[in-house]
């Protein structure tokens, strides 16, 4: 018998400090890298989209890949890209941490359309308050200490 699986992460990472050092001019290029190397782990990108402090990502994983070493490698390899591009001369790294949210497939158009909003979401909602409200919803303990 043949394995199954199907799960979808949003996942939530942001900048160190959550300063706004993500260039919005350049922020497609970043995109693309990050895009690359989710590939590169045979994994699938539904959507990616963020702000100047954070990025949301819909992703599915390989099942021979841990999320945790999944989010080192975008993360360590985005960074270095990041650093060395020129582009984002204001990008110190990324924070400590990221939020990975599961959902069901049927709710896939819903998240994607959610990422893709973001521009529009963030005149009304902060980062920090748009972060404790997905945590909230899924049932998990907001621990302020990781709040500036």
């Amino acid at each position: 018998m043949s394995s199954y699986r199907q799960i979808l992460y949003h996942i939530v990472f942001r900048t160190k400090n959550s300063k706004k050092t993500l260039a919005q001019e350049h922020i497609n290029e970043l995109y693309a890298y990050i895009l690359g190397t989710i590939k590169n782990k045979n994994c699938f990108l539904y959507r990616i989209n963020g702000m100047e402090d954070h990025i949301h990502l819909l992703s599915d994983l390989h099942p021979n890949i841990a999320l945790a070493d999944y989010l080192r490698d975008i993360k360590t390899s985005s960074s270095i890209w990041l650093k060395q591009s020129g582009k984002f001369s204001a990008f110190e790294g990324w924070a400590d941490g990221y939020a990975a949210l599961t959902y069901a497939w049927r709710d896939k158009d819903m998240i994607v359309n959610y990422i893709k909003n973001q521009q529009e979401h963030h005149k009304e909602e902060s980062f920090e308050d748009e972060l404790r409200r997905l945590l909230k919803e899924h049932g998990i303990e907001v621990n302020e200490t990781y709040f500036p």
